[in-house]
């Protein structure tokens, strides 16, 4: 008996001593390499500005060997996360949403924030004169809108119309689908549409920011007066996510979470290399905040089963 306790209690002291020694406990050393995926912008190739710069941002903040990883578009990062080829990437709120559908390993960390506190943006239906009265006469109206791919002047009223209960066919003849989204503008400018599909930025607490669609349409000519706010989606698309797979070490989390959330007021010019489109800062979010972004990836991926 005294021999059986002799030797359990040499296997906990073993087992103790394996697990407080910081070479073995380490999760860097497990990862060795920690990689972050980007898309680089289109027509700059395998360049990211500023690479080196950001690559010992990430180094100091992590206190190990980093790595960045240029896809040539989300797909292929996407691809590279959900087999652990990258633990970190940096997405668009759609690419991170077909992320998270690819794989349940991927969780993001934080977001960037507008300088007026704008945290993504609303779809919103627009017209001129009073031409459309509500939401509810849209069919017998003719509405503008962005090409079929645009994320935020097609997909998102569409997601978030069918989210609301009224799905809207994209061929539905009162929607003049235009070639972009200044052409759709355009067609209501001239009197050739009576109601466009456009969208403005919106802080956490529902409160408007830029007026984005509004202001431009106003910088074409249209005065405030003329222009009126039909119908606004309750639902928000989020500005894409820094995200990590979800098995990563809660510490390097941490650590990580501190370094982006405290970027802008630390290092303004690293902040600024690595999110050039949003100036406020990065603010923690949760997989809910990508809500909308996943019903635009459902509505897509059910558009092309109905094709």
């Amino acid at each position: 008996m005294r021999v059986a306790l002799k030797t359990y209690a040499a296997l906990m002291l073993a087992q103790v001593a394996l697990w407080s020694n910081p070479a073995h406990a380490d999760w860097r050393d497990d990862i060795g390499t920690f990689r972050i995926g980007i898309v680089a912008e289109p027509g700059a190739g395998n360049s990211v500005p500023g690479l080196a710069l950001l690559t010992d941002a990430y180094t100091k903040a992590l206190g190990m060997k980093v790595e960045f990883v240029v896809a040539p578009n989300y797909a292929a990062l996407i691809e590279a996360q959900a087999n652990a080829r990258i633990e970190y990437a940096i997405y668009s709120a759609t690419a991170y949403a077909t992320a998270s559908q690819r794989c349940l390993c991927i969780e993001p960390l934080v977001a960037p924030v507008d300088s007026d506190g704008a945290i993504g943006i609303r779809s919103v239906l627009l017209t001129r004169d009073g031409k459309l009265p509500d939401l509810a006469a849209m069919d017998s109206h003719r509405i503008a809108m962005a090409p079929s791919d645009s994320v935020g002047g097609s997909l998102l009223p569409l997601a978030a119309l069918a989210a609301e209960g009224r799905k809207i066919a994209e061929d539905a003849p009162f929607l003049i689908h235009a070639d972009s989204a200044a052409a759709a503008e355009t067609m209501l400018v001239d009197g050739k549409a009576d109601g466009l599909f456009g969208w403005v930025t919106a802080a956490a607490d529902s409160r408007p920011g830029a007026p984005g669609t509004q202001a431009r349409l106003e910088a074409a000519g249209l005065s405030v007066t003329a222009l009126r706010v039909v119908w606004t989606s309750g639902g928000l698309l989020r500005y894409g996510p820094h995200a990590v797979r979800s098995d990563l070490d809660p510490e390097a989390k941490r650590r990580l979470t501190v370094f982006l959330t405290n970027l802008k007021s630390t290092t303004p010019d690293i902040y600024d290399l690595l999110e050039s489109k949003h100036p406020g800062g990065f603010a923690t979010v949760a997989p809910k905040d990508y809500e909308m972004a996943a019903a635009i990836v459902r509505f897509v991926s059910d558009r092309g089963q109905q094709q």
